[in-house]
């Protein structure tokens, strides 16, 4: 699936399902909380915290995804293609991190 095509499916499932988009706020606020979920995750499964034990079958990938549908949601209510964006994002670090990380003594021990 292509971004654009990412963007297409989830606008549709908010216009059907969905009703319609939560506000740009409400969206915001949620993505805070998906980021959040994924960072518990991430902390306990790579860091030096433990699972409960209700919460050890959390799944990254549906986290991940989670994230994934609300920044689409943010993009469309907010006409941003993010195929472009994405495009226009890369480009800048390349041109501007093309040195920086390979002068990094830091990445290479």
């Amino acid at each position: 699936m292509t971004i654009q095509e990412a963007q297409r499916l989830v606008d549709k499932w908010i216009n059907t399902t969905g009703v319609k988009y939560f506000s740009e706020l409400t969206n915001m606020a949620i993505l805070s909380e998906e980021v959040g979920e994924v960072a518990r995750i991430i902390a306990r499964r790579y860091g030096d915290q433990s699972f409960k034990d209700d919460e050890s079958d959390k799944d990254l990938a549906d986290e991940l995804a989670d994230v994934l549908f609300v920044v689409i949601c943010l993009a469309n209510q907010t006409g941003i293609d993010l195929t472009e964006a994405l495009r226009k994002n890369i480009l800048k670090k390349e041109m501007r991190d093309s040195d920086r990380h390979k002068n990094n003594l830091k990445l290479h021990t």
